[in-house]
C-alpha cells in the first residue's frame, strides 16, 4: 500500500515544478521562496508574499499575487475535472500537501516556468517524500524508488544549489539593509533650491543680482503604510524684490522661508490619513494650507511653494488657496468618481492665549469647495472662504506675510471679515498642451467701522509638458494679481501679470529654469514703471 502511494508520489512530483508556481515572474517567486525557508525542507514550496511597509500612502502591496497552501482542488477556479492534469493535482493538492494556489482562487497552470521553479516544486515534494520514509519501514521502499528519487535530486543540484546560494545573498544583503537603515517607517526627501534673480526695472531695490539658496529636508513617516506624517526643515537666505508701494506681486516660491539667515527651523508638520474608503482627512500642525489637500485644479503649473513647476505663487494656483493659513485641518471626501468635496478650518493665531486670539477666537478661516472632473483630462471647481483677519494680509496663509496682490487688495482695513468665491478649471488638449484659469472676487467687511471692499483677481495659463524632451515644461501665464476694485486715485489702474518660463530637465534629479516676469503698473499706479525680473532658478531633488 504504501509502495503504491509513494510511486504515485513519485510520478506527480515530477509534475509539480510545471504547475506548482504558475503565474508570477522568476524573482518574484525567488522572493517569496526566499521567506518561505526551502532550506528548512517545508513541505508547502511557497507561502504567502512578504508584506512590504510602505511608506507612502499610495503605495500598496498587490494582493493578487500571494500564494497559500490550499486543502482541495476544487478551491482552483480555473482548474476543470477534464484537464489533463487534474488528477495529478487532486493527488498533490488533498493527498500530500505540497502545492499552493493565489489567494484569488486560481492555479495559473498554463504559464511557462523556469529550470529553477521546476527546482523550487521537486524540492518541496521530495520533501514530503522524505516525511513518508521517515514514517515507514525501510523495506516498503524499493531500490528502484530510491535510485529514482536520488538520480532526480542528481538532476536538479546546480539548481537547488544556486536556489540556496541566493538565498544566502538575499538574506545577508537583508540583514546588511536592516542594520544600516535610517528607519523602516521614514524615507527622506529633499529639494535645494539655487536662484539667481534679477530685477532689471520698476522694483525699490533697482538693477541688483543677487543669488539666493534655499534648502528643504520633509521626513515622511508612515505607521499604517496608508497614512504619511510630513515633517519639513527649511533654510534659506532669500530675500524678496521690493516693489513700490509694498506691493506682493511678482514673489516667487523660492521666497517661502522661515527666516533668511540659512538658519534651520520645522517650517512645516503635517499628517495624512485616509477615513474609510472615500476620505482623505489633513491635519496641519504647523504651516497648516489649503492647497496641501485641496484640488487646486492647475495639474501642470502648481508646485504650491515648492521649485518645480512655475516661478511664481500666483502663477501657481487660485489666490484664493492663500487666504488664512496655521493650524487646524479639513477633508475631501469623494462624493464619486468625478466629484470630490473639501471642507477646511485653520487658524493664524492658534497657538496664542491673548485677547482675540486662539484657535477659534484670533484670525482664521473656513474653506470649502466641490470639484468635478468628468474625466483625467478635465475639471473645474467652485471655492467659498469666510475668512476673519484681525492683523496681516487677506492672502498671507495666515502668516502676516503677503504672497500675492497689491497693498492695497491685502489690507483695505485693519479688523476685517472676508467672503471670496472662486471658480477654478483645466482642460488637457494632449499630452503635451494644457489650459488652466481661474477667476475670483473677495469682499471685505469692515468691522472697525464702516465701509467694504471688492478685490478680484484672474489669469489665464497654457502649459506645455515635456516641451524638447520627456520631462521637461514650459509655462505661460496672463492674469492680474489680487487688486482692489475702485481705490482712490493715484492707486486705481490696472495691474497686469505676465509670466513666462521654461523647466529644461538635465537629469532625474537636476532642473533649471530660466523664466520673466514682467508686472506692469505695480501697486494699480501707471505712475510706476514696469516691474521686470529676470531669474534663473536651478532645483535639486532627491
Amino acid at each position: 500500500m504504501f509502495n503504491r502511494s509513494f510511486h504515485n508520489l513519485f510520478m506527480e512530483s515530477m509534475i509539480v515544478g510545471a504547475t506548482l508556481l504558475a503565474g508570477t515572474s522568476a524573482y518574484a517567486e525567488e522572493r517569496n521562496l526566499v521567506t518561505t525557508g526551502i532550506q528548512a525542507n517545508i513541505p508547502t514550496a511557497i507561502a504567502q508574499t512578504p508584506k512590504i511597509p510602505a511608506i507612502d500612502s499610495d503605495v500598496t502591496v498587490p494582493q493578487t499575487n500571494k500564494m497559500s497552501q490550499v486543502t482541495s482542488v476544487s478551491q482552483f477556479s480555473d482548474v476543470q475535472p477534464t484537464d489533463w492534469a487534474f488528477q495529478a493535482l487532486q493527488s498533490l493538492v488533498e493527498r500530500y500537501g505540497c502545492i499552493a494556489g493565489y489567494s484569488n482562487s486560481t492555479y495559473r497552470g498554463n504559464r511557462a516556468i523556469t529550470r529553477y521553479e521546476f527546482a523550487a516544486g521537486l524540492n518541496a515534494c521530495l520533501s514530503r517524500i522524505n516525511e513518508l520514509i521517515a514514517t515507514a519501514t525501510s523495506d516498503l521502499v524499493t531500490k528502484e524508488d530510491l535510485t529514482t528519487v536520488q538520480r532526480l535530486q542528481e538532476e536538479f543540484t546546480a539548481e537547488l544549489a544556486t536556489l540556496r546560494g541566493r538565498v544566502d545573498n538575499l538574506e545577508s544583503r537583508t540583514a546588511e539593509l536592516e542594520a544600516n537603515q535610517f528607519s523602516t517607517t521614514t524615507k527622506l526627501s529633499a529639494e535645494a533650491i539655487f536662484v539667481v534673480t534679477n530685477a532689471f526695472q520698476g522694483t525699490v531695490n533697482g538693477d541688483n543680482t543677487v543669488f539666493q539658496d534655499r534648502v528643504r529636508l520633509v521626513f515622511k513617516t508612515s505607521f499604517t503604510g496608508r497614512d504619511t506624517l510630513n515633517t519639513r526643515l527649511t533654510a534659506g537666505n532669500t530675500s524678496t524684490l521690493q516693489l513700490p508701494g509694498g506691493s506682493a506681486e511678482g514673489l516667487q516660491t523660492f521666497n517661502l522661508v522661515p527666516n533668511n539667515n540659512n538658519q534651520v527651523a520645522v517650517d512645516w508638520l503635517s499628517y495624512y490619513f485616509p477615513v474609510g474608503s472615500k476620505i482623505d482627512a489633513y491635519i496641519g500642525a504647523i504651516n497648516g494650507v489649503y492647497f496641501d489637500f485641496v484640488p487646486t485644479l492647475s495639474p501642470y503649473l502648481d508646485s504650491a511653494t515648492g521649485g518645480g513647476r512655475a516661478l511664481t505663487e500666483f502663477a501657481s494656483s487660485s489666490p484664493i488657496y492663500r487666504i488664512g493659513g496655521g493650524a487646524g485641518g479639513g477633508f475631501n471626501y469623494r462624493l464619486s468618481d468625478q466629484l470630490v468635496l473639501s471642507l477646511g478650518y485653520l487658524a493664524g493665531d492658534h497657538a496664542s492665549p491673548q485677547l482675540d486670539s486662539g484657535f477659534f477666537n484670533g484670525q482664521y478661516s473656513a474653506f470649502g469647495q466641490i470639484a468635478w472632473n468628468p474625466n483625467k483630462n478635465s475639471g473645474i471647481g467652485l471655492t467659498y472662504v469666510n475668512a476673519y483677519q484681525n492683523r496681516g494680509a487677506i492672502f498671507d496663509l495666515g502668516s502676516g506675510f503677503t504672497l500675492v496682490g497689491t497693498e492695497q487688495a491685502n489690507t483695505p482695513f485693519e479688523r476685517m471679515i472676508t467672503n471670496s468665491y472662486g471658480v477654478e478649471a483645466f482642460y488637457k488638449f494632449s499630452s503635451r498642451f494644457a489650459v488652466n484659469g481661474f477667476f475670483g472676487y473677495t469682499n471685505a467687511k469692515n468691522l472697525a467701522g464702516s465701509g467694504s471692499a471688492d478685490i478680484w483677481y484672474y489669469a489665464l495659463g497654457l502649459a506645455f509638458p515635456d516641451l524638447g524632451k520627456q520631462g521637461n515644461l514650459g509655462g505661460i501665464l496672463v492674469g492680474a494679481e489680487p487688486y482692489r476694485g475702485g481705490n482712490p486715485a493715484p492707486a486705481n489702474d490696472s495691474s497686469l501679470h505676465i509670466e513666462g518660463f521654461y523647466k529644461y530637465q538635465l537629469t532625474d534629479n537636476i532642473a533649471i529654469t530660466p523664466g520673466v516676469i514682467w508686472i506692469t503698473a505695480p501697486a494699480q499706479n501707471n505712475d510706476n514703471e514696469d516691474a521686470v525680473i529676470g531669474t534663473v532658478r536651478t532645483t535639486f531633488t532627491f
